[in-house]
């Protein structure tokens, strides 16, 4: 991939406040017609900069009262533990991030759920049962400070 034009930067601080804005709309903002700007949109997109556009949803507007970050200690760490961990976390629509962190512990994962007890369930039901889980310690979030998607670029 090249080094990001000043353009690029441009489009994508854009987009990363408003992914429906218009192409002409984004054209208009930095001083170029459209079709070169779509030009550079598609670029970004085929080389990856661009991976896809979502819509944020109010977690707590759906229902999604509780939010836990739960760190997870790993009894193997052979490649093939960590490969089959990272798997079966994947398939988990509870499970928004699955990190693998340094230090005390292997992983965090990011996880939803509609109140304590239905995390309490998951957590009984679902992560106690992958193998290979020596201990996890869930943090429960009392309260979201900042929460940003966009990147300084």
């Amino acid at each position: 991939m090249s080094q990001l034009h000043k353009l690029d930067i441009e489009i994508l601080n854009i987009l990363q406040k408003d992914s429906t804005i218009a192409v002409k709309d984004i054209g208009e903002r930095i001083g170029l017609s459209t079709t070169p700007t779509y030009e550079r949109l598609k670029r970004l997109e085929q080389e990856g900069v661009i991976t896809k556009y979502v819509a944020l949803v109010d977690r707590e507007k759906v229902g999604l009262n509780l939010l836990v970050y739960c760190n997870i200690v790993l009894k193997e760490q052979s490649k093939k533990a960590l490969m089959s961990f990272e798997s079966a976390v994947l398939k988990m629509p509870e499970v928004l991030e699955v990190i693998s962190i340094s230090g005390t512990y292997d992983y965090m994962l990011k996880i939803v759920a509609q109140d304590i007890n239905a995390y309490n369930d998951f957590v009984v039901n679902v992560i106690s049962n992958i193998p290979n889980i020596g201990q996890y310690h869930s943090n429960i979030v009392l309260k979201e400070v900042k929460r940003e998607t966009a990147y300084k670029i």
